[in-house]
C-alpha cells in the first residue's frame, strides 16, 4: 500500500444536473480575450490575435449550489477584484492535435462560471513581463455551477451571457460574439497541450468586466447553461 508523509488531499469534482455521478477535475485552462469587445477594452487588436491560455489550479473550482446562500471572501493581497462571466466547457475526451469532429466529440458539458481576477496584481505581472498566477490562480477564483450535460446536442454556438451585480447588468453579450467558437479552442489548446477526461476550459469573458466589493452580489448566467449567485464577503 502507499504511503504518504502528509495527507493527500480530496479529489475536486462538481455535481452533474440529473445524475448522481460527478465530474472530476482534472485541470483548468482560461482562454483569454475571446471576444473582440473584451480585447479592445483589455488594448488587444482581435483580428490578428490567436487565442492564449492560461490555467487554474483545480483547488481554484468552488461549487455555487442552487438557491443557496453561496459566497466568496474578498481575497488578501488586492484591492482590486474584479469579475468575468464565462461559459466553461467539459470534456471527457482529449488527445493532441485535434481535428475539429473530434474537439466537438471531446465536449460533454457546459457550466456557468466566474473567472475572478486580483487585477491589481495581474497588471503588475503584465507590466514586468512575470506570470499571471497571482492574478488569476488564488483560492475561490473560479466559481461554477453544476456541470450540465450536453445530451448528443449541436455545440452551443449561440445564446446570451450576462453578469449583473446587485441586480445592475454589467456584463451582457452572446455565444456568437466568440472569436474562437468553442470546437476552435478545444482544437487550439490542444496543440499546446495533450488535453484529457475531466478538464475543464474557461472559454472566455464578454467587454465590461469590473470591480466588486465586499457586499456585492454576482448573478452570472448562460442561456441554455443556467445561473449561479455569489457574494463577495
Amino acid at each position: 500500500m502507499s504511503q504518504y508523509i502528509i495527507s493527500p488531499e480530496a479529489e475536486v469534482s462538481l455535481p452533474i444536473e440529473g445524475m448522481t455521478e460527478r465530474f472530476p477535475v482534472r485541470r483548468v485552462y482560461c482562454v483569454g480575450r475571446n471576444y473582440a469587445a473584451h480585447a479592445r477594452e483589455m488594448g488587444d487588436d482581435p483580428s490578428r490575435d490567436l487565442p492564449f491560455f492560461f490555467c487554474k489550479d483545480k483547488t481554484c473550482v468552488q461549487w455555487v449550489a442552487p438557491g443557496e446562500d453561496n459566497f466568496i471572501p474578498y481575497p488578501q493581497a488586492t484591492k482590486q477584484l474584479e469579475y468575468e462571466v464565462e461559459l466553461v466547457v467539459a470534456l471527457t475526451k482529449g488527445g493532441k492535435n485535434l481535428k475539429l469532429a473530434e474537439a466537438d466529440e471531446a465536449i460533454w458539458g457546459y457550466s456557468v462560471g466566474l473567472d475572478m481576477t486580483r487585477r491589481d496584481l495581474q497588471s503588475q505581472a503584465k507590466q514586468k513581463g512575470r506570470p499571471w498566477e497571482s492574478g488569476k490562480a488564488f483560492d475561490h477564483s473560479a466559481p461554477m455551477s453544476s456541470i450540465v450535460p450536453r445530451n448528443g446536442e449541436a455545440i452551443l454556438n449561440q445564446g446570451d451571457i450576462a453578469l449583473s451585480v446587485n441586480g445592475k447588468l454589467m456584463q451582457h453579450s452572446n455565444l456568437t460574439h466568440l472569436t474562437w467558437d468553442l470546437a476552435e479552442v478545444v482544437v487550439k489548446l490542444s496543440e499546446q497541450f495533450e488535453l484529457r477526461p475531466g478538464d475543464l476550459i474557461m472559454t472566455g469573458t464578454p467587454e465590461n468586466v469590473g470591480a466588486v466589493q465586499a457586499g456585492d452580489i454576482m448573478e452570472a448566467s448562460v442561456e441554455g447553461v443556467g445561473k449561479i449567485v455569489v457574494q463577495v464577503r
